[in-house]
């Protein structure tokens, strides 16, 4: 994720020749107002005989002295030889990329650490660093730092984290801790961890302390909890601008079978942006505002909804039911007032109070949606468009 001159970028893990992750390339699509979005030819390609034959993998995009530069795991062979590559935008509009030939950090001497990736970039007392996450079958999660001012040259710093904190392991237990996003938001420090342990995927966020020894860095947890308690949603990516913090989350597959995805021909979405802020020592996230510019008409309560993309607001509890010929699938419900975003297999649930929750959901040509509500107090129900509005 990136905002460059004022336009928004999303890159996302992509093979466009098939639904499975490998051959990975970094997708592309750009935004002025979070609304309306435009798709690019990718970004990064993986190449034969190269650094980065076997994928592309994730990393983050900044903004280096006026030139935008991705910072990639670049994978050869497999993860446990992966290295952090550089890739260097032809010009402010991200739409042509060099990509480097050799690594800035390789993998770590600790050959346990098998599955090392995601490098996140940061600044702290005007000084750069990144994070990787690491783990591996044979070693705990850790949080690798490194020092990269320069961007060509890479000072591995240590351990920014370990699993030794009671708290750390309550809250992020984990084999491996992938896509770590260190930020400052609201005067606290936020990390959010992506957490696989074998086939149980999570993402949490730590507040905390950023402590200083010498020239490293340690994190102190204080607190902690689920970005998001759905069981799909996974490896976001955080965009820091001047006046606020973003989160897009990867929703995996969830609900259909590998051989439904190969004859769907596609696999996996994006959430909808969320801003990020603090209340009590908690992480809340919440719909970015300029999604409101999205509704569009309002459906009328209490009848079988036919649209692809809607959204609920109740002050009530409510459960929504997909029906597909003879079966009915309960795919959301409401404990008080909330908000439910759905977008094709997509839907977001954002209490006004708690932790928002992702699900997917695949209705057909044919499905319907039905609505169970307090029938003294009716949500509101309208459509979703880019070409609707407020």
């Amino acid at each position: 994720m990136a905002l460059i001159d004022d336009r928004y970028h999303v890159f996302y893990q992509h093979n466009p020749d098939e639904p499975l992750h490998r051959s990975i390339k970094w997708g592309h699509a750009s935004s002025s107002d979070l609304i309306t979005w435009h798709y690019h030819p990718e970004a990064l390609v993986n190449r034969p005989g190269t650094i980065d034959q076997a994928g592309c993998w994730t990393g983050c995009v900044v903004d280096d002295h006026g030139v935008p530069t991705a910072v990639y795991t670049a994978v050869r062979e497999n993860a446990a030889d992966a290295v952090v590559a550089l890739a260097r935008s032809d010009d402010r509009t991200l739409l042509t990329w060099r990509q480097s030939d050799h690594g800035v950090i390789g993998p770590p001497a600790d050959r346990r650490l098998t599955e090392t990736r995601d490098p996140y970039l940061f600044e702290f007392h005007g000084h750069r660093y990144a994070v990787q996450g690491t783990g591996g079958a044979k070693a705990d999660p850790a949080v690798l730092l490194y020092a990269c001012d320069d961007l060509e040259n890479w000072t591995y710093l240590g351990v920014l984290l370990d699993y030794t904190d009671p708290l750390v392991r309550q809250v992020a237990a984990s084999r491996t801790w992938e896509c770590p996003n260190l930020f400052r938001l609201d005067g606290r420090w936020v990390l959010v961890l992506s957490c696989w342990r074998d086939d149980d995927f999570c993402t949490v966020y730590l507040i905390g302390d950023l402590e200083t020894a010498g020239d490293r860095l340690r994190f102190a947890a204080r607190s902690g909890g689920r970005v998001d308690d759905g069981p799909a949603y996974y490896a976001p990516q955080v965009l820091v601008t001047d006046d606020r913090v973003l989160i897009w989350g990867w929703a995996r597959e969830i609900g259909r079978t590998a051989d439904q995805i190969l004859d769907a021909g596609w696999a996996g979405a994006l959430t909808f942006p969320r801003e990020l802020s603090i209340h009590d020592d908690q992480l809340v996230s919440a719909p970015a505002a300029e999604l409101e510019r999205l509704r569009g008409d309002r459906l009328p309560a209490g009848r079988p909804i036919t649209r692809r993309a809607f959204e609920i607001r109740s002050e009530t509890p409510v459960r929504l039911t997909l029906h597909d010929g003879d079966d009915h699938h309960p795919v959301a419900e409401t404990s008080g007032p909330a908000r439910i975003l759905v977008d094709g297999s997509l839907i977001e649930l954002f209490p006004v109070s708690g932790t928002p929750r992702t699900v997917r959901a695949f209705p057909t040509t044919s499905s319907t949606w039905s609505l169970d509500s307090d029938p003294g107090d009716a949500p509101t129900i309208t459509t979703l468009s880019a070409t609707g509005g407020v």
